[in-house]
């Protein structure tokens, strides 16, 4: 419990860090949402100056981060300059299937990676430890939306055998066919994500499992005639799992990050495409919401995955 404390002030003292910097980095930023509104003629410097107080954006800097500090701990991120629609909700619509595609590209990710990378290692330089090594490297230098353009060229438009873009088809499906079809739509994008994550996981995953089949203590399981299974359950899988876990927790920045790109290219209107869009039209309000709520995630993750450490290891230094 002590141990959850500490993380959770951690966790909320990182949250006030990161609100700082962003807000101060999206005020500094060149021209801004109004910018249009000044030099349409038809628009009066009375009419632009009522907008922003309206706002809030007529008040001091410091004044306007206290009060959006005071508005996000109730979860109130504002009103879009854009839509004029409340900021959560907008968001909170966009949330679930950016969370959908993440979560299951990162437990992909680590299963596929967890097999290919020992696989590989107990097969050092053999066969199947090459063709496993060049997957990792097409993956690891592959860039997301190169690989997001050869699928839909080859699967979507080729094939036809995946939609190229959106969650649903033209046709209304109502049921289990709704969440069929949108699993559908999801395919190229997941799989996308799970194939560029591959490359470093595997890698990784191998150069842990070589170093230990070179342990004294794996040597001794060896000694007492132990099978692969047991030699898997108890010796490697146990020592792999740590270090994965803590890689994992570092690569969900990585992952949100990406999911910006492959939602704009895919046209899945998730919380990447509308940050991205947000982003090209100055809303303030919803840039910054996306950034709170996306780092709120990113940090809660690692937090996770702490705590997933210490069950996996009571010893581990609880700092």
């Amino acid at each position: 419990m002590k141990t959850f404390i500490q993380k959770l002030f951690y966790l909320l003292f990182m949250l006030l860090l990161i609100s700082v910097i962003s807000f101060l980095a999206i005020h500094s930023a060149p021209n801004s949402f109004f910018g249009a509104g000044e030099l349409n003629p038809n628009m009066t410097k009375e009419a632009i100056e009522r907008l922003k107080a309206v706002y809030g954006l007529d008040k001091s800097l410091t004044m306007q981060y206290v009060d959006w500090v005071k508005n996000i701990a109730t979860l109130n991120f504002g009103i879009s300059f854009v839509s004029g629609q409340d900021v959560s909700s907008e968001i909170l619509k966009r949330l679930p299937v950016t969370l959908i595609m993440n979560i299951t590209a990162l437990i992909a990710v680590f299963a596929i990676s967890l097999y290919l990378g020992v696989k590989a290692a107990l097969s050092y330089e053999q066969k199947s430890d090459y063709i496993i090594r060049q997957i990792s490297l097409v993956s690891f230098s592959m860039p997301s939306f190169y690989l997001a353009l050869l699928f839909i060229i080859f699967f979507s438009v080729n094939l036809n055998l995946f939609p190229i873009s959106g969650l649903h088809s033209i046709e209304e499906k109502t049921g289990l066919f709704y969440y069929t079809d949108m699993a559908w739509h999801l395919i190229l994008p997941v799989g996308v994500m799970i194939f560029v994550g591959l490359g470093s996981m595997i890698i990784y995953v191998r150069s842990l499992t070589l170093e230990i089949l070179k342990s004294d203590y794996y040597y001794f399981a060896l000694s007492r005639g132990l099978d692969k299974a047991k030699l898997l359950r108890y010796y490697i899988f146990p020592n792999l799992l740590p270090p994965i876990i803590t890689l994992l927790g570092l690569s969900l920045p990585g992952l949100i990050g990406g999911s910006v790109i492959l939602e704009s290219i895919f046209g899945i209107e998730g919380m990447g495409q509308l940050f991205f869009m947000s982003a090209l039209s100055r809303d303030y309000p919803i840039i910054m919401g996306t950034l709170m709520i996306t780092s709120f995630l990113t940090l809660l993750g690692n937090m996770i995955a702490d705590l997933i450490l210490l069950r996996l290891n009571p010893y581990m230094k609880r700092s």
